[in-house]
């Protein structure tokens, strides 16, 4: 099982706006209730998603916006990483370094985290 190794960053704190409009999408993409708020992680290396992801296309909710999620585990939880197409394809918001990691809890309370703690993500 791979293992990425990243240091908390801050992120831009509009997951929960999204969420707010899209959360049944989620739900039914990952099968769990996401806390509207992400762990940003940034990685030492750039990463590229693996073939195998689900997929939150924008026509599904008439959107513009289209999102890949990896299953994977923190601290030994269920999680999802995020990332957009245009992040995917380094023209988003965030480098390719910068992961996302959703679940059904606030990570950075939970595990009292703090920028620049180094966390794992299973995938």
């Amino acid at each position: 099982m791979p293992v990425l190794k990243g240091v908390v960053v801050s992120g831009m704190g509009n997951f929960s706006f999204w969420l707010e409009k899209l959360e049944k999408f989620y739900t039914q993409k990952t099968g769990m209730r996401l806390f509207p708020g992400t762990l940003n992680l940034r990685l030492p290396e750039p990463y590229s998603l693996p073939a195998n992801v689900i997929r939150l296309e924008k026509e599904e909710y008439g959107g513009t916006v289209s999102v890949s999620l990896v299953s994977c585990s923190v601290f030994g939880r269920r999680a999802f990483l995020l990332r957009t197409d245009a992040n995917e394809a380094g023209q988003g918001h965030h480098a390719k370094n910068i992961i996302e990691i959703a679940t059904d809890i606030k990570l950075r309370d939970h595990y009292q985290l703090r920028d620049g703690d180094e966390v794992e993500v299973h995938l």
